[in-house]
């Protein structure tokens, strides 16, 4: 059992603060990170395969969706068989690294945490640039990286004692959490450093050894992060990174018997694939393969008759809107009663009509590119499909610039049922739908397949509570956009088809990195 001397004393956890780009000393040193991190366009960055710098002849490169032309950084294509071997030395180095106590594990996330925090603007800087974020939105995904190494730091020195159990007389027993194993990291673009660096944070925190595999269009800020961890300690065997295609490097980290849990968000096209592959025993395998699975979502916005409308209005702009609508967060859907229907849609344009499209380093522009040629090509096409379904109220084309912009797009009068009232776009494409009442109105909400975030606008306490008791999503909000959950605040997953309804940022997150082993001794 632990000793007292190895309890380590913190703060208790409060959210890291924004920045406020107003002041203009922050912005002058914004537009000095932006300078620097400019000058380190086409650097090639290595694997860290067992501890060790690892580069192949095949490269792959990671470019800047505001002006496509620049190459942000060059990366190296790993084969199926590096795979194979970083998951062997991974599994090998476990042995080592679960015998790291817990607390000393946590003093690695919060050393990781201060150097994070002495780098934020060259951070911001880099996520603008690397997949077309805002100021404002780099900025709040390098404050989720900060929050999700304090917090978790601080429930790793929680969960690492000796948990209680109901006493047995002449007994002595109690509980404890253990590590799993080798963990592969499958994280996404669209937060490419909050949601890389909580799931690793996460798995190397309670123990576990993990195998990171970024996303394709967002390798160059997670080469930093695992810099920054091994700055801050962490032995670079407990870690390694790979870079390489979905099919031959992910595919193999999936399915291979050493490998003891997958943590991945992104589509659900690509989780229920990892879902399936795990869930199949190979050769040489002693356990069931956990996963830890954040899918999409088709997130809707009630707006109710007796709602405020400028409010609803507002915060469903930017909940749609905010990051070009690449978030598995973003209101895709307002579900809107039929007496404010007209009135709202009418307000919902001439805001939508203010909003600035451009290069995502330019502090004037609220929107800026989607992350790909490909995204694009995807999201005008359902642009398409929505122009057939409903009336098209603004936007429904690409912005002007070299990059991949796409104007903000509001598609009205969509039936329940229309391929763009169900199918997740990804884009900043808005239908606004019709409810004759506030019943109606949560039946449109629940009837996807998926169950992410949601929100409702209304004054009417009876509505309200019904929403809390009928809306079927794991992250409700009531008054307020359904994006920007905080770290400890709101515990962030979902339901049905957007995942295991994980809980990142929660009390119970990293129970899913442990397993639990009950301990009782006879005494006389």
């Amino acid at each position: 059992m632990a000793t007292a001397e190895k309890i380590v004393h913190v703060s208790e956890f409060t959210n890291e603060p924004f920045i406020d780009f107003t002041k203009p000393e922050n912005r002058t040193r914004m537009e000095e990170a932006l300078k620097k991190v400019k000058a380190e366009f086409g650097r090639e960055y290595p694997m860290w395969l067992n501890g060790k710098k690892v580069t192949t002849t095949e490269k792959r490169t990671s470019t800047n969706p505001s002006h496509p032309m620049e190459i942000i950084g060059v990366f190296q294509n790993a084969t199926a068989e590096m795979a194979r071997q970083a998951i062997e030395d991974a599994n090998r180095y476990f042995d080592t690294w679960k015998k790291v106590s817990p607390q000393e594990r946590a003093k690695f996330l919060f050393r990781a945490s201060q150097i994070v925090r002495e780098r934020k603007y060259e951070l911001n800087a880099l996520v603008c640039y690397e997949v077309g974020k805002t100021w404002v939105e780099a900025d709040a995904d390098i404050a989720e990286t900060i929050d999700f190494l304090e917090f978790y730091g601080r429930e790793m020195l929680r969960l690492g004692e000796p948990q209680k159990l109901v006493p047995m007389r002449g007994e002595r027993n109690y509980l404890m959490y253990i590590p799993l194993g080798v963990g592969v990291i499958i994280p996404p673009w669209n937060f490419p450093c909050a949601i890389m660096a909580g799931l690793v944070a996460a798995s190397l925190v309670t123990g576990n050894t993990v195998v990171l595999k970024p996303a394709s269009d967002s390798p160059t800020i997670a080469a930093k992060f695992i810099d920054i961890l091994f700055e801050a300690g962490i032995p670079k065997e407990a870690v390694d990174f790979i870079t390489g295609p979905g099919g031959a490097v992910g595919d193999t980290l999936v399915t291979h018997p050493k490998t003891r849990y997958i943590g991945f968000t992104g589509s659900k096209e690509v989780g229920l694939r990892i879902s399936e592959l795990a869930g199949k025993t190979v050769p040489g395998q002693m356990w069931i393969k956990r996963t830890v699975l954040e899918m999409g979502g088709k997130d809707g916005i009630v707006v109710d008759e007796e709602a405020d409308i400028d409010a609803a209005v507002e915060g469903t702009v930017q909940a749609a809107f905010g990051y070009q609508g690449q978030k598995c967060s973003a209101c895709s859907r307002a579900i809107v009663s039929e007496k404010i229907y007209d009135t709202f849609v009418q307000k919902l344009v001439e805001r939508t009509k203010k909003i600035t499209v451009g290069p995502s380093d330019d502090p004037n522009n609220y929107m800026g590119p989607v992350v790909s040629q490909s995204a694009m090509k995807t999201i005008l096409d359902y642009i398409e499909v929505g122009k057939k379904e409903g009336k098209l109220l603004t936007g429904g084309k690409r912005a002007a610039g070299d990059g991949y912009f796409i104007e903000p797009t509001i598609i009205a009068d969509v039936a329940p049922k229309a391929r763009l009232a169900q199918e997740e776009v990804f884009g900043p494409v808005l239908a606004v739908i019709k409810a004759k009442n506030f019943d109606q109105a949560l039946e449109i909400a629940n009837n996807t397949e998926f169950g992410l975030t949601g929100a409702v606008y209304s004054k009417n306490p009876e509505k309200i509570k019904k929403a809390e008791e009928t809306f079927h999503v794991g992250n409700l909000y009531l008054n307020r956009k359904c994006t920007g959950a905080m770290v400890g605040a709101h515990p962030f997953g979902g339901f049905n088809m957007s995942g295991t309804d994980s809980k990142a940022g929660g009390k119970d997150y990293l129970l899913l990195f442990m397993q639990g082993k009950s301990i009782a001794e006879k005494v006389s």
